[in-house]
Order: structure tokens, then C-alpha cells, then sequence
């Protein structure tokens, strides 16, 4: 049997990988951290618009970024309040995945750096649907959104453009530049309204994420030097499953974060994370299924089950997938993910649309069928069928370049900062 179990404390889906397997889905993670945004806001396009858009993904990324910030900064033992602690919380932010936002650092000392974008992945998403959209991204939604991340970091700490897109000429690179400076004469930012009701949810709290065993060898925390690229192999199996937990929360911190947006606004939230979670589930699936070269076969399905954000940490998800007898899976409707009102609340007999999105990544035959649906649990058994379509809402995030990115190896010598 290869589970996600349902208890705290018992090995999960990412302890089960070898140190080189997390090595590459951590990054992996990241991305498909990203792309939980790109999979639900175009649902919020078609609801209210160019300008409603924008409005929810400031308080999307407002929200949920100060909390996740402040998990990461303590899970990885770099807390601070300077500006290489702002710089490597970014390294590990789903908003910042690794390459796709290609973000290059530069630190003169502790209150004052500055970063340039080789590569915004997210410019390339919208720089094709004209320049509107674009100031919408490079303006209207980095300046609140980078203060937001600041702040959980520096309440003095800014972050101010020194070139950014709409790009002038077409081509030019850098994508963006930017300043960050530490100031106490600077009018510290009031704490997102946001980011408070974020933060009182199970998953801003959770406390029953894996330990970091520091005899494990390899680095078991971001301690010290700011590197270039985050070293990932160099880390510890126990701290990387660590950090793919934290990862996964951050992307359901995010998800909570753009359900509290929408629901102010009077949309239907149970039909537009249903969405966004099938789109997301579909296009990480099939990332991951190829980054962790996994079979097209039930055993493969476990396996990206095991592992997919979407179901982890265990103890927040209160998932298990049963192999004893073909393939099943069940959910605890006890899980603090259900009591978030998050993802997994939306999964019923009528509804697991998500959960063939993820199969139909391993093997387009491949359907989830309700057995139980009661009060206490939702268990479903993957069963064999025709060959379905790839569900529209996976085809919607694909429109995003983050789908099929390539995300490449890369080893850093030198560090950018000791401290």
C-alpha cells in the first residue's frame, strides 16, 4: 500500500522520495504554486472584469504572502529583519517560483539591495493580451503586493521600481528592476487586513508539518549565506520534505486567500475554486508526473496522489490513498483542509472533477467514482474507462507559460552575501 496517511507524525508522500527525487520536485512545487493563481483568475476575468481581476489578485497575493513569508523564515531558521532575510523568503515563495521568475540579487549591505527580473514568466503570460494588462501586473499589483511581502519581514522595508514593463523598447532585458531599502524614516505599511484573516486559519498555524532532522546529511537549514540559486540538493532529506510541506501549504494559503477576495465580491466561491482547483490539479499533475518520471499505471497514480500539493501535508489533508485493492482514495471530511473551507470542501458525489484532472494526467482512461459520500468521509475508487477529453479548465492554466516550462539545473559556486 502506498498511502498519504491520515495521522500526523506517520511518514508522508514526499518522506517517501529519495533526497535527488525532492532535489527536483521542490522546485516543481513552487511552480505549481504560481499556477494555482493563473489557473483561478481568469474565471475572475470573465466574472468582473479587467479591474476585478486586478483587485482580487492584489488581496489574493496580500492575503496570503505575509503568513506563508513568516512559516518559511522559521521552518528554514533564516529569521531576520534585513534585507537578505526579505531575499531568500523570495527564493521560497510560490510567487517567485525558481527560473520561471528568474529574479537575479544584488545586496550592498543589510538595508539595502535591489533585484532584476532575467525572466518573468508572469510578463510573458501578459505581455501577448496588450499593454492595459500589463501595467495592471507591473504596476497596479507589484507595488501593494511586494510591500505586503516586505512587511512580514521589515515593516520599514520598500520595494520601488527602478525600470518595470510595459517594456521600452520591446525586447528589453532586464525584464524589470527593482530597489529594496530598509528605512526607519519610512511610513511602515499597516499589516494587510487580509493577511489577519488569513492568518487565523488552520493552515496559517499548522503545526504538524515534518521535522527537520539536523544529523540528516546535507544542510538542514538557509542559515548564513544568500546564494544566487537556492543549493536544493545541498539540503537534507528531512529539510526538503519540510520545505515541500511548507510549499504546499503556501499553496493552499493562496487558495484560501483568493476565495476571501472573490466572496467579498459576491461570487459563487464553492464553483470558482472548484475551477481553479481542476485546473491547477491538472497541469501540476502532469508536471510532476513527468519531473518524477512516474508510470502510466495505478501504481503511478498512487504515487502522484502521494505527492501532489493538493493533497499534502498530511495532518492538514487527512487524505489516503489505498492500494490493497486497485486504487482508492479517502477523505477525512474532519481534515482541517475541509474545516478551511479550502479545496478539499468542494469534492462531492456530484463534483470530483479536480481529482480526473490529476488522473487523466497519468493515463486519460483513468476516472475517479464516488463509493462513499457521507458525512465523515468521501471515498472514491479510480476506475478504467473510455479515453476522456482534458477538462477546459486545464486548458484555461495551460494558457499560462508556467505549464510548460522548463525548469533546469543549475549549481551556484559562490554566494551572493555572507553573513
Amino acid at each position: 500500500m502506498y498511502a498519504c496517511p491520515v495521522s500526523t507524525g506517520e511518514a508522508s508522500g514526499y518522506a517517501a522520495l529519495t533526497r535527488a527525487q525532492l532535489a527536483v520536485l521542490v522546485p516543481e512545487l513552487l511552480l505549481a504554486g504560481h499556477l494555482i493563481d493563473r489557473a483561478g483568475l481568469p474565471h475572475v476575468l470573465v466574472a468582473l472584469g479587467p479591474d476585478g481581476m486586478r483587485d482580487v489578485a492584489i488581496e489574493e497575493w496580500r492575503g496570503a504572502s505575509p503568513v506563508y513569508t513568516r512559516r518559511m523564515q522559521q521552518a528554514l531558521g533564516f529569521p531576520g529583519d534585513d534585507v537578505v532575510t526579505i531575499f531568500k523568503g523570495l527564493q521560497l515563495d510560490i510567487g517567485a517560483p525558481p527560473q520561471f521568475m528568474d529574479f537575479r540579487y544584488s545586496v550592498e549591505d543589510e538595508r539595502h539591495g535591489s533585484f532584476q527580473l532575467a525572466h518573468c514568466g508572469a510578463l510573458m503570460d501578459v505581455e501577448p493580451m496588450g499593454e492595459d494588462y500589463v501595467r495592471r501586473m507591473c504596476h497596479d499589483i507589484e507595488d501593494p503586493t511586494f510591500d505586503a511581502t516586505a512587511v512580514a519581514t521589515n515593516a520599514k522595508a520598500v520595494m520601488r521600481p527602478i525600470h518595470r514593463p510595459p517594456r521600452s523598447p520591446a525586447d528589453r532585458h532586464p525584464h524589470c528592476a527593482w530597489t529594496v531599502t530598509i528605512d526607519d524614516a519610512n511610513d511602515a505599511p499597516p499589516y494587510p487586513a487580509e493577511a489577519r484573516v488569513i492568518g487565523a486559519t488552520a493552515a496559517a498555524s499548522f503545526a504538524g508539518v515534518s521535522a527537520i532532522d539536523p544529523a540528516d546529511e546535507g544542510r538542514a537549514d538557509y542559515a548564513g549565506p544568500l546564494f544566487a540559486d537556492v543549493p536544493f540538493s545541498e539540503f537534507s532529506h528531512s529539510a526538503l520534505v519540510r520545505l515541500a510541506e511548507e510549499v504546499a501549504l503556501q499553496g493552499h494559503l493562496l487558495t484560501l486567500s483568493y476565495k476571501l477576495a472573490a466572496a467579498t465580491r459576491g461570487l459563487d466561491t464553492d464553483d470558482l475554486l472548484r475551477k481553479q482547483f481542476t485546473g491547477a490539479a491538472g497541469v501540476v499533475a502532469g508536471r510532476l508526473r513527468a519531473a518524477l518520471e512516474l508510470p502510466a499505471s495505478l501504481g503511478g497514480a498512487a504515487q502522484l496522489l502521494g505527492v501532489h500539493p493538493a493533497l499534502n501535508p498530511p495532518g492538514y489533508v487527512l487524505a489516503e490513498v489505498d492500494t490493497s485493492d486497485g486504487l482508492a482514495i479517502r477523505f477525512d471530511r474532519h481534515s482541517p483542509a475541509v474545516a478551511d473551507g479550502g479545496w478539499l470542501g468542494v469534492l462531492s458525489a456530484e463534483h470530483v472533477e479536480p481529482l480526473d484532472a490529476i488522473l487523466h494526467a497519468i493515463d486519460p482512461t483513468l476516472r475517479a467514482e464516488v463509493v462513499v459520500d457521507s458525512a465523515d468521509e468521501l471515498t472514491v475508487r479510480v476506475q478504467p474507462g473510455a479515453a476522456a477529453d482534458e477538462r477546459p479548465e486545464v486548458a484555461v492554466t495551460r494558457f499560462s507559460t508556467g505549464a510548460a516550462f522548463v525548469l533546469a539545473e543549475r549549481r551556484t559556486v559562490l554566494p551572493v552575501l555572507n553573513t
